[in-house]
């Protein structure tokens, strides 16, 4: 497969940047950690204002990893950031037949939201065929790309006060690079180049980012390209069909465009516009399937000659608006606003010849659109003695969705079709909160949110065969009252205490309202159900925030009760006559489950010592279960710590890193893998030479003893004692061995 002529000379472009011998680099000068001032989490500052454009991630609850940790952790995924600098987030990568996806405090899925620029990012699913291997498709939550971030701020709790529907678990809010992160001090222009090899994926990527400033105006362009194959595992069957345990080869393709220009405008006012593209392709050879007989053809898929591929593109336009007020003196102290048009569009499927040379293929699609506003503002002033900082904004948008599968069986299409209909959706958020600062450090913030969503499904464009069973699907509305009540109380400047409770709200998706897909010759349906009701909770958080200049560290401890759950279960149904001579058939559909309780436990600590030295520790625990069935919910990931060890001078670093967590708790049920325990231990070096200012060489040994361990989360549904197209032996499931990453990172 080859690289297109733009993708090469991007990544061409993209290591020339990095030659010293280019000519004399004018570099803008690192910040060095090596005086042990740098603290890993970003901790809300006492006196300081996140301005309104930030304000879903201004909260005691978030935590923030910057574009300079990015670049110097070499986090590359959400799998990397969670095995860095945030224990309590988990990303599951998709198998064949096992969608993954991301998990903040055991909710994944729908219930975490994930914000660009203030612009979700839609979450869609179709279960009928993510449950098949030649269909599955991964999550939407991680379709962006790390190189093109400023901040990534992990909120977690269920607060829908700011961010909206979804929010159980928590939020992933991303803002991307501003010409002003790239261009230093005093100077007209800025960039940063950075170039990877990881040995997990055989990878090979680039990414550069260039800013320059003309008077008042500024332009940025970001461009990145990664050029991988399959994730190592450790399992060892090179065989085809069922029995496989090592992963299925793949080629991966990744790349990403930004282009911003800003305009700054007398009295604090900037507009500006945004283009993006994103872009991930996969293409791998099914090996898992090759060999294996296919029900109904009689024959099988063909070895060596039956491959499968999924492809990702988020697109997004915006014209952007900022103020930052010059003076104190007026009514607004800060606002933004977006006009956006965005698109997120999937599709995975598998296909080719068979054994007897039929066609077998199978193709899923999905795709959403929306047009929307986001926006807000912040005021403070003073009333009565007693300091107050009013936040007011939301936002408002149309999303159109649509959904098609092709089918090929021996030449024959007539079992295409639709599994959803084609859904025209609006939705309406808006929050307002008043931090209120009474003088002795004690500060009270209460604040409420209203969300109303409506669907509106069109069945008759659909040629899904259901729908003469099952009828045309039903419109779905609701809306949500979603209040708040923040405390905060400064013992020390250095030390925060806070307390909250909130409530959290979410709409239920088109999959599980819409979903339609019979099938009578094997005796089953699967069908949505548009009575739903969406999922509400109460969050209840208390902790502690502690900043000095070489000691910092947060400890929060949440207890989360959900009403309304919705979850997927088994029955039967009568409504397929016979259904096909077998009798009753099964009947997968969705329903709300009455209560969830999730409790838990996250703390921080990092120290710097004078002589060069530091330490960082980090752990997650949570506990869930159903109050009325004491059922597990085992996407509630174990105990999991982050521990290091390093040593930082003004041009050189390493780091001794060690992963460790608790096996899955044991469900009682001998048809699901309890994954066991682990520790892991990472080692990493950097340098930077005197000689080339702004060059950073930085390599790292990860797994360093070659351990064999699971994802939990990840594999909690699969059958240890089976095997089938959608569940391997649990080796194939395992994540990678020992591997090196090595890169290269040249600031302008």
């Amino acid at each position: 497969m080859s690289i297109s002529r733009t993708q090469s000379a991007l990544l061409l472009c993209t290591a020339m940047s990095l030659l010293p011998v280019a000519g004399p680099v004018l570099a803008q000068e690192a910040t060095s950690q090596a005086n042990g001032t740098t603290t890993l989490e970003k901790i809300v500052v006492k006196g300081k204002r996140v301005q309104s454009a930030n304000a879903a991630a201004d909260t005691p609850l978030a935590s923030q990893t910057t574009a300079e940790e990015i670049r110097k952790k070499d986090i590359g995924s959400i799998r990397d950031l969670g095995n860095s600098t945030e224990p309590g987030v988990d990303y599951v990568d998709a198998k064949p037949g096992k969608p993954g996806g991301l998990f903040i405090r055991g909710l994944g899925g729908a219930r975490v939201v994930t914000l660009i620029d203030n612009i979700p990012v839609p979450f869609f699913e179709n279960f009928a065929r993510q449950g098949q291997a030649t269909t599955t498709l991964s999550n939407t939550n991680s379709s962006f790309d790390f190189s093109s971030l400023s901040t990534v701020d992990v909120v977690r709790g269920a607060d829908s006060s700011r961010i909206g529907s979804g929010a159980l678990g928590g939020a992933l809010v991303l803002r991307t690079l501003e010409p002003e992160d790239l261009i230093g001090e005093g100077r007209d222009w800025g960039g940063v180049a950075k170039t990877t090899y990881d040995s997990e994926d055989r990878s090979v990527g680039g990414s550069l980012a260039v800013a320059k400033k003309i008077e008042n105006t500024s332009v940025l362009f970001q461009g990145s390209y990664k050029r991988g194959n399959e994730t190592d595992n450790k399992g060892t069957a090179d065989v085809y069909g069922m029995s496989r345990t090592k992963p299925n080869p793949a080629d991966t393709y990744e790349s990403n465009l930004m282009f911003k220009i800003r305009q700054d405008l007398e009295g604090g006012h900037r507009i500006g516009l945004t283009a993006e593209r994103y872009s991930l392709r996969n293409r791998s050879d099914m090996r898992t399937l090759q060999g294996v007989s296919i029900t109904g053809t009689g024959s099988s898929y063909r070895i060596g000659d039956y491959r499968g591929y999924e492809d990702t593109e988020r697109d997004r336009v915006s014209l952007d608006y900022e103020y930052d007020a010059p003076s104190t003196d007026g009514f607004i102290d800060a606002a933004n606003l977006s006009l956006y048009w965005t698109r997120l569009s999937k599709e995975s499927g598998a296909g080719d010849r068979l054994t007897n040379n039929s066609l077998y293929i199978r193709e899923d699609s999905m795709r959403n659109s929306a047009f929307g506003i986001v926006g807000g503002l912040e005021s403070g002033f003073e009333l009565g003695g007693v300091q107050h900082t009013v936040r007011f904004g939301g936002n408002a948008m149309t999303t159109d969705f649509s959904q098609e599968l092709y089918a090929n069986t021996a030449g024959v299409t007539s079992s295409s079709q639709s599994d959803m209909p084609d859904v025209s959706g609006k939705s309406l958020g808006l929050y307002l909160d008043d931090e209120i600062a009474f003088g002795n450090g004690f500060r009270l913030t209460p604040g409420l949110r209203f969300d109303s969503y409506d669907y509106d499904p069109d069945g008759s464009v659909s040629s899904n065969s259901g729908y003469n069973t099952f009828g045309l699907p039903s419109g779905n509305s609701g809306s949500r009252f979603s209040p708040k009540l923040l405390a905060t109380y400064d013992v020390t400047p250095e030390l925060q205490l806070f307390a909250q409770w909130s409530m959290a709200y979410r709409a239920p998706t088109i999959n599980e309202l819409y979903l339609n897909f019979s099938n009578v010759s094997s005796g089953y349906a699967v069908i949505g159900n548009s009575d739903l009701n969406p999922e509400t909770s109460n969050g209840f958080e208390i902790g502690a925030n502690y900043a000095s200049g070489d000691l910092a560290g947060s400890l929060t401890l949440f207890h989360n009760k959900y009403k309304n759950f919705i979850e997927q279960y088994t029955t039967s149904t009568t409504l397929f006559p016979g259904f096909g001579g077998r009798g009753n058939g099964s009947l997968f559909t969705y329903r709300n489950r009455a209560n969830v309780e999730i409790s838990g436990v996250e703390a921080k600590v990092r120290k710097d010592l004078a002589n060069g030295f530091f330490a960082h520790a980090s752990l997650a625990y949570a506990y869930g279960k159903d109050t009325d069935t004491n059922e597990f919910i085992r996407t509630v990931a174990p105990f999991k710590s982050v521990v290091g060890l390093g040593y930082a001078q003004e041009t050189w670093g390493t780091e001794f890193t060690g992963i460790f967590s608790s096996g899955m708790r044991d469900d009682k049920t001998a048809s699901t893998f309890d994954a066991p325990g682990y520790g892991i231990f990472n080692l990493s070096g950097w340098w930077e030479p005197e000689q080339t200012k702004g060059l950073r060489i930085q390599a790292g040994i990860y797994n360093l003893f070659d351990r064999k361990y699971w994802n939990a989360v990840g594999v909690r549904d699969i059958n240890p004692n089976a095997v089938s197209t959608v569940n391997q032996p649990v080796d194939f499931y395992s994540e990678a061995g020992r591997t090196f990453k090595i890169s290269l990172t040249q600031k302008f």
